[in-house]
């Protein structure tokens, strides 16, 4: 036995002499990384931050695409900057899908409630106001998304994309059905970003009323779109009950149901589950309930239901 472990390490030996030692192969010629891709990633390591603004007027980056970033308390993950759209520098958070609009408060409505129609969870998933992450930013338009920066990123304004389902991510900017940032900065007056604000604003049931108690609004910049598109894309019946040009949070309907977002709308009227998207944990009218709450009973055309809503901060 030691008589063949010998030759076995004698051969070995000879034959790492007549093959001579393993030279890695370089990556960088004259400065120049053979692979560019392999140069991109490297060059988004060296610029990791806090939020994409950081890293755009840190390192002047420019390319839309896959940054990684890091929270203050040094949790790393990867997200996707808008960094051409108004000046750049906006950081996707979360988005907003609906994977069965008949499910109701089924699996997969993380941002209202996947326990059912239940009167005891108010407030449900309570996604909204808490530190839970899901998803991935790639995949935003096929399942929901939040990553860390939703509660770790100091902001001012948001952006907000509404990208048909299951688009790949080279695609969304040019698919986008609707596409609009703001620019008053409400976030400074709310924490910063949206839980901190809805943490003032909890989107659960019986907390408020019809339009007494209506959360911050602001009005909007469109990138894709503009006020009579947004109208458009709700149902004839609806659309004396609200004013586009804005976006709006935390709203109830007649029956103290709660609503997390009107996007690109400022609602006048209480019919607000069939404009307004993500809820509470539970609805009077059990049909209502879901991330994307009545949007499919009242005339919607299908563009607002078949597309994912994404989420940006700067």
């Amino acid at each position: 036995m030691l008589r063949c472990l010998f030759v076995f390490v004698c051969l070995l030996h000879t034959m790492l002499g007549v093959m001579g030692a393993v030279t890695p192969k370089p990556i960088i010629i004259n400065g120049t990384y053979i692979n560019p891709e392999l140069g991109k990633y490297h060059a988004r390591l060296r610029s990791i931050a806090r939020s994409c603004l950081q890293i755009k007027k840190n390192h002047g980056a420019t390319q839309d695409g896959m940054y990684i970033l890091t929270t203050e308390s040094g949790t790393y993950y990867q997200t996707f900057c808008d960094m051409t759209t108004a000046g750049g520098g906006w950081t996707l958070v979360a988005s907003v899908h609906e994977n069965n609009i008949n499910g109701k408060c089924s699996f997969g409505d993380r941002w209202s409630s996947q326990q059912g129609n239940d009167q005891s969870l108010p407030e449900g998933e309570a996604s909204w106001a808490n530190t839970a992450t899901f998803g991935s930013a790639e995949g935003s338009t096929s399942d929901d998304y939040k990553n860390p920066g939703y509660y770790d990123i100091s902001a001012q304004d948001v952006s907000v994309w509404h990208v048909p389902n299951n688009e790949q991510l080279k695609k969304w900017t040019s698919s986008a059905i609707l596409r609009y940032h703001t620019e008053s900065q409400f976030l400074k007056e709310h924490g910063g970003n949206l839980y901190h604000l809805f943490k003032k604003y909890p989107v659960r049931f019986g907390a408020g009323q019809c339009k007494s108690d209506m959360g911050p609004s602001s009005s909007v910049v469109y990138d894709t779109g503009d006020k009579d598109s947004t109208s458009n894309l709700y149902g004839p019946s609806v659309r004396n009950e609200f004013e586009s040009g804005f976006i709006t949070f935390r709203v109830f309907n007649t029956d103290q149901s709660a609503m997390a977002m009107c996007s690109g709308i400022k609602p006048s009227g209480c019919n607000t589950q069939h404009y307004c998207i993500g809820g509470g944990g539970f609805f009077a009218q059990p049909e209502q309930c879901g991330d994307f709450t009545a949007l499919d009973l009242k005339e919607t055309f299908k563009q607002p239901t078949q597309s994912a809503v994404l989420l940006f901060y700067r």
